[in-house]
């Protein structure tokens, strides 16, 4: 059975960091990494003008997509149906999991066989399977490979990008049963394709996300490169599909746009090399496919995201992962320092509706507001601007009309708030912001050295000898 790694409480958030921050092997390898993807996107962008038409049409497409959610899901649910696929609804990880467990126990399933599957992280599925006697296991190299460790993904496309060659041929020969050490990379993707395909033929699941889901077809898409996702949707007698009700679109049409823009943007190839479309179970003249096909759609915090005009934007993410490759906060301390299943600025904002805002909002503070996220998020999402919003809803006065989502206020301390009291008082009063400043540059000796998280990497803030307004004075006398 895999480790259990609960979700890090965010006091531990800066003790993380450091952590990482005090590695320079693990801080080199992720630079590289990010080096690599970014050069891998850029390559595939050569045009400006193509590469942000491309970008306004996505943005286009989810921003309709959303604005028609409710109606498209209705439809989705009818078509899917029609088509022979069951569809389920679940508002908490807790409904997700009983669901796939039901269907478990229905046809006595003993063993699960995991497509790579972000909402399934989220929803800790592999664990809930464990706790009930059934093995889940994962099938993507990269999942495999953390699941064998005891740990979780480091990032949304890459799972096993903290891990070096020679950390996972330890694991190998550690871990996997007649297995000698080997830093050869090609062999040691034989040996993860050796013991996984013996995983495909013994299990009773498949199990697999969505990437997007097309409302007037029915149609469930799956991205790709290893094979591993259409092993796990045609191999087992039934297929469970989990998805976010946000991975919608309305027509066929919609989708090639947006697959172009995950594939360049997420691992810089003009294509992955499945592409999967999954409309229903086995018909009787197919000679491969699941019996049943199954979907779960869940909510676990979207629609509080859906609720609001601004924080909308959150749910037009594609999960390329563009945006933590190219933040200079993320490249220094990889994904594991965040604590959430979604690192990096698209967890940032995304985490406080699955978690509360109580629980992850020093996330929105680990940012430094410089843009990069939001120049390469091939659907336009303003992340930065989302950010300043979720700061300011973690200083928000509980009940107040700036306080709207669950945990808002959570950063409010009582100093906090008597400093910023001060400070308005101050700053909105003329004669009291002449005495104070007044005070501040003919006590300039008395300013402390320690000056909090400031000092920690910054020189002190030290006033003026002399105020503006009194050079200003001396020139004019």
């Amino acid at each position: 059975m895999s480790q259990i790694i609960p979700i890090h409480p965010m006091d531990d958030f800066k003790e993380r960091s450091r952590k990482v921050l005090n590695n320079p092997g693990q801080r080199k390898n992720f630079r590289g990494a990010m080096d690599f993807l970014q050069a891998k996107r850029k390559g595939q962008f050569p045009d400006q003008e193509e590469r942000e038409g491309l970008r306004e049409l996505g943005a286009a497409i989810r921003r309709y997509s959303l604005a028609h959610l409710p109606r498209l899901l209705e439809q989705l649910e009818h078509k899917l149906m029609a088509n022979g696929v069951q569809v389920h609804w679940a508002q908490t990880p807790a409904e997700a999991n009983a669901i796939a467990l039901g269907i478990a126990q229905r046809v006595n399933a003993r063993r699960i066989i995991k497509g790579k599957s972000m909402v399934s992280e989220e929803i800790e599925f592999n664990h809930a399977m464990e706790a009930a006697g059934i093995e889940a296991f994962e099938s993507d190299m990269g999942e495999y490979i953390v699941q064998l460790a005891g740990e979780k993904p480091s990032h949304i496309i890459m799972p096993a990008i903290h891990k070096t060659k020679q950390e996972i041929a330890k694991l190998f020969a550690e871990e996997v049963p007649g297995v000698s050490y080997t830093e050869d990379v090609d062999a040691l993707i034989q040996i993860g394709r050796r013991v996984l395909r013996r995983k495909f033929a013994d299990a009773d699941i498949g199990l697999s996300g969505v990437n997007f889901a097309v409302a007037e077809t029915g149609t469930l898409c799956l991205v790709e490169n290893e094979g591993n996702g259409r092993m796990c949707t045609t191999v087992p007698k039934v297929h469970i599909a989990i998805t976010g009700i946000e991975k919608i679109v309305e027509k066929l049409e919609h989708v090639p746009p947006l697959y172009s823009l995950l594939s360049r943007s997420a691992t810089g190839q003009a294509v992955t090399t499945y592409f999967n479309l999954i409309s229903g179970p086995r018909k009787p003249d197919e000679l491969d496919g699941p019996d049943e096909v199954h979907l779960i759609l869940l909510d676990n915090g979207r629609t509080q995201a859906y609720a609001d005009e601004q924080l909308r934007a959150t749910l037009q993410c594609i999960r390329c992962g563009a945006c933590m490759n190219h933040c200079p906060v993320y490249a220094r301390i990889g994904g594991h320092a965040y604590g959430t299943t979604y690192p990096g600025p698209i967890g940032a904002i995304i985490s406080p509706h699955m978690l509360g805002l109580e629980s992850t909002y020093p996330l929105a503070f680990a940012s430094t507001l410089c843009g990069a996220c939001a120049e390469v998020c091939p659907v336009k999402i303003p992340i930065p601007d989302i950010l300043v919003r979720l700061r300011t809803e973690a200083m928000a006065q509980p009940q107040s009309e700036e306080a709207t989502l669950r945990g808002s206020g959570a950063a409010r301390t009582v100093s906090g708030t008597a400093v910023w009291n001060v400070w308005s008082q101050v700053y909105s009063r003329l004669g009291l912001y002449k005495l104070a400043s007044w005070f501040m540059s003919r006590g300039r000796a008395m300013s402390p050295t320690e000056q909090g998280a400031w000092t920690r990497s910054r020189t002190p803030l030290i006033p003026a000898p002399r105020r503006l307004r009194d050079l200003l004075k001396d020139r004019k006398s």
